[in-house]
This record gives C-alpha cells, structure tokens and sequence, in this order.
C-alpha cells in the first residue's frame, strides 16, 4: 500500500483527473459524497467478521478483489482559431494590407500657407529682419518698439533704427494659383534681404528677432534662438525670440543678454575699422 500523497501524485504523472476506487482503500482520503460509487455503498453495508473467522474460512469462498481500472475523462476539444499577423515595417508601423481590387492613393504633404509680417532696419553696422507683432509698422510709442530700442542700447548700436524698404507681407497675393507655401517663402524672403543688404554698407551681423524671421531667413527654428547662423548670401546671423514673445515671457531676457555678451565684439569691431 502506498500512502495518499504518493498516490495522488502517480495520477497526475499519469494525467488522470477523477479515479474513484470499487472498495475501501486503506489510509485513503475520504471521498467526497458526490463521489461514492454503489460498489463502496454495498461494501460498507456488509458486516464485518471477525478476525478468528476470516481465518477459518476456505480460500476458495474467499470473494477474489476486481481489478481497479482507473477513469480518464477525455479532455475537451479546443477549437484551433487562426488569427492573420499583420505585418510590421522596420519603423515599428503595422504595414496595411494591400487590395488588388482598388489602386493605392497616393497622400500629399500638403503644408498650409504661412502668414507673417517683416520689416527690414538698419541699426549701426548690424542688420535687423523684425518680425511685426500686429502686422503694422513700428510706432514710437508701440511697446515691442520701446523693447527693440532696450536691446539696441544694451548692445551699443543706434537706438533708432533706419527702414530699409517695404515690410514683407506673407502671402504675397490673396488669390491666384501662385505657389506660396513654406519653401516659396524661404525663398522669397532671402532673396529679398540679399537683395537689400546689397545697396547698404557692409553688414556686420544680421539680427533675426522672431519664428518667421529665423524660419524663412536662416532655414532653423526655436532651437537656433540665441545662437550664430551662418547663411549663404546673407553671412553671419544672429537667431533671437520674437519681440512679443521676449515681453510674454521675460526670464528668456537673461539668456539673450549672455548671447549679445558673446558677439558684441563682432558688430562693435566693424565699427572701429569704418572710423
């Protein structure tokens, strides 16, 4: 006899889920009520002889022990689903199915038309490319004004800054099929500063001050801001926030002070050099 903790796992070796027993076993476990089988029934309403008669009896009245034929339920039948993989490009994106039936279309980069307003100054032996917060020409007492003639004084240069032609309207026409998306823009505006720049004096340095002066000037973005460009057919340029921008948000102040520091000698050697 082997003992229930042995014996449960032989079943499991043998992967048999439910066995139950045609007569008592001994050391056995209880078995549950929904579990008793009549054979065990009928056995345990026998009566039990004793020892010293059991003896005496012949062996060929002794009732011979039926095989234990374990019960193995079948195991459910699982139904095999097969689900389609799609497949994925070498960027990680799910490629799309391609259809047969209907020809692909192709998707336009289409980028919408920029808008912005600037204005060309001269100040000194530097170049300014302002970008016009309202869209209108500077007033003496427009307060982005006061803030451009603040860097113009901290910087050394003329407080008051000469026009150079007609500020840069973008688009350049309201209707018509005329091309004027970002790359028209870009360049439209150089070309037109070159153009400038090239009836004036020498240019030390080229101050774009705002997102669309720095954009469609100097081909860089927000990250450029206080740093040096250098452009083909413009020379060096100077990447600054927008005039409104620096009065929304005055702790960028601090930063365009160590940049002005850093190329103040450029413009203020040229200045030397003219006298």
């Amino acid at each position: 006899m082997i003992d229930e903790l042995r014996r449960q796992a032989y079943l499991g070796a043998m992967q048999v889920v439910s066995w139950l027993p045609r007569r008592v076993l001994p050391f056995a476990a209880p078995a549950r009520p929904e579990w008793q089988s009549p054979a065990l029934e009928s056995e345990a309403r026998l009566p039990v002889l004793p020892a010293s008669l059991q003896a005496r009896m012949p062996a060929a009245t002794a009732m011979p022990s039926p095989a234990i034929e374990p019960t193995v339920l079948p195991e459910p039948v699982r139904a095999r689903v097969e689900v389609p993989c799609p497949q994925v490009t070498s960027r990680g994106a799910i490629a799309p199915e391609p259809d047969s039936h209907e020809p692909p279309v192709p998707v336009l980069n289409a980028l919408p038309t920029p808008r912005f307003t600037l204005q060309l100054l001269r100040a000194g032996s530097c170049a300014l490319l302002v970008e016009l917060p309202t869209g209108e020409a500077f007033t003496r007492r427009d307060p982005a004004y006061l803030l451009l003639q603040d860097l113009l004084r901290a910087a050394g240069l003329p407080t008051t800054p000469q026009v150079i032609g007609e500020p840069v309207r973008w688009p350049l026409l309201t209707r018509g099929s005329l091309q004027q998306g970002p790359q028209a823009a870009l360049e439209y505006v150089q070309s037109y500063v070159a153009a400038q720049l090239e009836q004036q004096e020498r240019c030390a340095c080229l101050w774009l001050l705002g997102l669309p002066a720095v954009r469609y000037a100097g081909e860089a973005d927000q990250q450029a801001y206080n740093r040096e460009l250098q452009i083909d057919g413009l020379g060096s340029a100077w990447a600054l926030p927008g005039l409104e921008l620096l009065m929304d948000e005055p702790q960028r102040k601090a930063e365009l002070w160590q940049s002005m520091r850093r190329l103040m000698p450029r413009w203020n050697t040229a200045v030397l050099e003219n006298n």
